[in-house]
């Protein structure tokens, strides 16, 4: 299998295995006391008690992880039978490699944000599922929630250590436009990639405004929470808990994790944080998301211990009748040819992050206005899949996470047929191919050099695999 940057299904869970040899090797045919080689029948009950597939530098695969990953993977909908049992223990070995030498250069993960990853993994797969954790645990065969959670834990931590390792690996390529071209004119002509239809979509979004009383109300309860505590002994834990607009971080006693050399939280936030001293309480604060107190517990040389209430304003009927019946107007004037899109969504939208560009979106992932048909998000799609070209919707009621209500219209404002590759026309396609065409032959080349500078041992029962990478090479010193 051709090696891609790209997160797999959740991989198995490991033990540490402690080694002092980094040539590479095979693990030995099983023999008896006179040296003879034993046949598979007689090594059978052994290897059913180690069940050691194989060893990459500290980490160690176990047989049982293999069958995981084909439970993962079951878990997720994915059908087993389009890969081979050779092919996942392959990703495997190089999962264990990359979290191998991420621990070498030092690569740390933040354990509180794998656990909250973890919660948000179970909770996810229960409301999918629409089971109970006794099915979970059953499905998964485990006795209790706490070994569930271990694994999981085990394996997002993994799992991160991988991907940060890769990035790391190829965080300083870039490629210039000579290399681009390069990369298209070797394409032969019957080969170029077709691109399929992409549109571009703009949207003019209302807020209802928030009244001064509002605010001050919400101002008034946190200063009363921070009394409370201070003056009364009360657990700030609890009220986060009953008490925060933040669901996320709701059930933790709303606790982050907050380091200074890798901002996390919005930048409000983390200049109150970081200006407390331990035990200290702050004043209420506003960010985008509404307002904050914040508990500072611990301060572990970069790492900052906080907890935080958030509370955000409470909406009045009013503000969300004036926002719609604003909205509303804004489209019958364009639609009766009075303003353009592009001029209404400069003059009147509330969203920051459009209204400059006239309402057109950006697409996360290539960072220009294009969104390819078949590959746009369900919603957004959802939003405009009925859209004539300059047509505008209708009226849309919202949300996001800062905003509880928003209303928008929307817009395709261009459409660029699927047609094969051009070079002027999708130089940022074409880009991106490249980039990823290096950063692939960079990874390539990383993980053969790693694979013969790491110890490695591969099970007598796994010779037989194919791999991509030199897993079998014996060392030939």
């Amino acid at each position: 299998m051709r090696f891609t940057i790209k997160t797999m299904v959740l991989t198995a869970l490991i033990s540490a295995f402690s080694v002092h040899t980094y040539a590479q090797e095979i693990i030995e045919d099983e023999t008896d006391n006179s040296g003879k080689v034993l046949d598979s029948t007689q090594t059978a009950a052994r290897q059913k008690v180690d069940g050691v597939a194989a060893v990459v530098g500290d980490f160690v695969i176990l047989d049982s992880d293999i069958d995981k990953e084909y439970m993962q993977l079951q878990a997720r909908g994915v059908s087993i039978a389009r890969f081979t049992r050779c092919e996942l223990f392959g990703k495997l070995l190089e999962d264990k490699l990359y979290a191998h030498h991420a621990i070498q250069d030092s690569i740390t993960v933040n354990e509180l944000e794998v656990r909250s990853m973890v919660e948000q993994q179970i909770n996810s797969i229960l409301e999918q599922k629409g089971g109970s954790m006794a099915e979970l645990l059953e499905f998964y065969s485990k006795d209790n929630e706490q070994s569930l959670r271990e694994e999981m834990f085990e394996i997002n931590k993994n799992g991160k250590l991988v991907a940060d390792m890769q990035r790391k690996i190829v965080a300083d390529l870039e490629v210039t436009p000579e290399e681009v071209r390069e990369y298209f004119n070797d394409i032969p002509k019957d080969s170029l990639p077709t691109f399929g239809t992409e549109l571009k979509v703009a949207q003019i979004v209302i807020i209802p405004e928030v009244s001064e009383e509002a605010k001050k109300a919400v101002i008034r309860k946190l200063k009363d929470f921070k009394a409370d505590v201070i003056e009364n002994g009360a657990s700030f834990t609890t009220k986060a808990v009953f008490y925060s607009d933040d669901v996320a971080a709701r059930s933790k006693g709303g606790l982050y994790t907050l380091n200074k050399k890798r901002p996390q939280m919005v930048k409000e936030f983390r200049d109150v944080a970081f200006s407390l001293q331990e035990g200290e309480i702050s004043e209420p604060f506003e960010s985008d998301f509404g307002y904050h107190i914040v508990l500072l517990e611990k301060i572990r040389g970069q790492e900052y211990d906080v907890r935080h209430i958030l509370l955000r304003p409470e909406l009045s009927d009013e503000a969300i009748i004036e926002a719609k019946d604003e909205i509303n107007k804004i489209r019958e004037r364009i639609v009766s040819g009075d303003l353009t899109f592009n001029a209404a969504a400069r003059e009147f939208s509330d969203e920051t992050e459009t209204k400059n560009d006239g309402g057109q979106l950006t697409n996360p992932m290539t960072q220009d206005f294009n969104f390819e048909l078949t590959n746009m998000d369900p919603e957004l799609y959802g939003q405009i899949q009925d859209l004539k070209d300059g047509e505008v919707s209708l009226v849309l009621q919202d949300q996001d996470r800062v905003n509880r209500i928003k209303f928008k219209i929307m817009s395709v404002t261009d459409r660029i047929n699927d047609h094969k590759a051009d070079f002027a026309k999708d130089y940022l396609k074409i880009k991106n191919l490249t980039e990823q065409e290096k950063q692939y032959e960079t990874i390539k080349k990383w993980q053969d050099e790693k694979i013969n500078d790491t110890y490695v041992k591969i099970s007598e029962d796994y010779r037989s695999c194919k791999f991509d990478g030199n897993w079998l090479k014996l060392d030939k010193e």
